[in-house]
C-alpha cells in the first residue's frame, strides 16, 4: 500500500522505531554566491513514532550534528564549529512531530518543531508514505529550512541561507 491508496492512518496504529541503517538525511545548499552546489549528509541516530487509535501522531527524529559530511573536511570542521552549528555544545538536531494528516493528494503532512542549537521553531514536512510490509513504513520528504531562524546567519563567500533537507526515514513496528 502506498500513501496514494491510503485513506487514513488507521493501518499504522501502534508504536514505531526508527531504523537508522535504512534512513538517510541529506541537505542541499549553495556556496560561492550560488555558483557552487553543496550536498551533505547528517546521520540519524534514533527516532520513534506513535500513531494512536484516534489517528493522533507524535514522534521524534534525532540527528547527530557531529556527523555532518560534505566530503570536504575543512568545510565540515567549519560547519561544526562555533561560527555555525557549535556541535561541541549542541551535538544533535531534534525534530519532534506533533501531528500528521493524509492529504487528498495521498501525501502525509507532518507538523512539529525542529531544534537546532538552543532554539526550536515550527516546521512542516510533506512526505510520501510507503509501507513495504505491515511491519515497516518509509516516509520520504523534503523541506526548505532558512537557517537564520536558528541563529545561523553567517554567510561567508556567499553561502546559501536556505537549505533543502531531504529525509528518507524507515520505521519498524514494535
Amino acid at each position: 500500500m502506498t500513501a496514494t491508496t491510503a485513506t487514513s492512518l488507521a493501518g499504522m496504529v501502534g508504536t514505531w522505531q526508527l531504523d537508522p541503517k535504512h534512513t538517510t538525511v541529506e541537505f542541499h545548499t549553495t556556496a560561492m554566491w550560488g555558483l557552487a552546489k553543496v550536498t551533505g549528509t547528517v546521520r540519524a541516530v534514533q527516532g520513534n513514532g506513535l500513531v494512536g487509535d484516534d489517528g493522533g501522531v507524535s514522534g521524534e527524529l534525532v540527528l547527530d550534528a557531529t556527523s555532518i559530511d560534505t566530503k570536504i573536511k575543512r568545510r565540515d570542521k567549519h560547519l561544526r564549529g562555533r561560527d555555525f552549528l557549535d556541535v561541541g555544545t549542541y551535538p544533535t538536531f531534534i525534530f519532534t512531530a506533533s501531528d500528521a494528516t493524509l492529504t487528498p493528494e495521498g501525501t502525509v503532512r507532518i507538523r512539529g518543531s525542529l531544534r537546532i542549537k538552543d532554539q526550536s521553531h515550527p516546521i512542516e514536512l510533506v512526505a510520501t508514505l510507503t509501507t513495504p510490509s505491515v511491519e515497516r513504513i518509509t516516509l520520504s520528504g523534503e523541506v526548505d529550512i532558512d537557517r537564520r531562524q536558528w541563529g545561523v546567519s553567517r554567510a561567508p563567500m556567499g553561502a546559501g541561507i536556505v537549505n533543502r533537507v531531504v529525509v528518507v526515514a524507515q520505521f519498524v513496528r514494535l
